[in-house]
């Protein structure tokens, strides 16, 4: 059988606490200096994109193009563009530059719901790269607020 064996003590000596002058900087390196370059560091891996991302893929040129150009194109009745607000359910590219956006609409009773998809359309087929452009329109699922960006939401006063 094994035993435990109890040591009774009276205290014991706390360990030394780290202190601020202890840590030392690589090749006296400042905290300021640490910073900036965490920063950029950071700064640099957000801005990079997919190495060899095919155009018509996210991080692909003809793809980032889309995402901008409907990212320019605004609501009229809320101060947020169709990308960010959650209309754009996807975007298709092929790989000769044909592009099908599926998106929706607020309501089906929506006063631009006859001029709105034509517009993306245009709009899509601006980008260069883009050979044609298609939009669907779709009521299922049906949209709603919670599809908006964090951003969308800060803009409207919702977050």
């Amino acid at each position: 059988m094994n035993r435990i064996e109890i040591e009774e003590v009276e205290g014991v000596e706390p360990p030394r606490r780290a202190r601020v002058e202890d840590a030392h900087e690589p090749h006296g390196e400042t905290p300021a200096e640490k910073l900036e370059r965490k920063r950029d560091y950071l700064e640099g891996f957000l801005a990079e994109k997919p190495v060899d991302a095919a155009p018509g893929e996210p991080g692909g040129e003809i793809y980032e193009g889309v995402i901008a150009a409907l990212r320019d194109i605004f609501d009229p009745e809320i101060p947020v563009n169709i990308y960010d607000l959650g209309l754009i359910y996807g975007v298709d590219v092929s790989p000769e530059g044909s592009v099908v956006v599926t998106m929706t609409l607020t309501t089906p009773h929506c006063p631009v719901a006859e001029s709105m998809p034509a517009e993306v359309e245009l709009r899509v087929e601006a980008v260069p790269g883009v050979r044609d452009a298609e939009v669907n329109l779709v009521w299922d699922p049906a949209w709603d607020p919670q599809k908006m960006s964090d951003d969308a939401k800060l803009e409207l006063g919702m977050l």
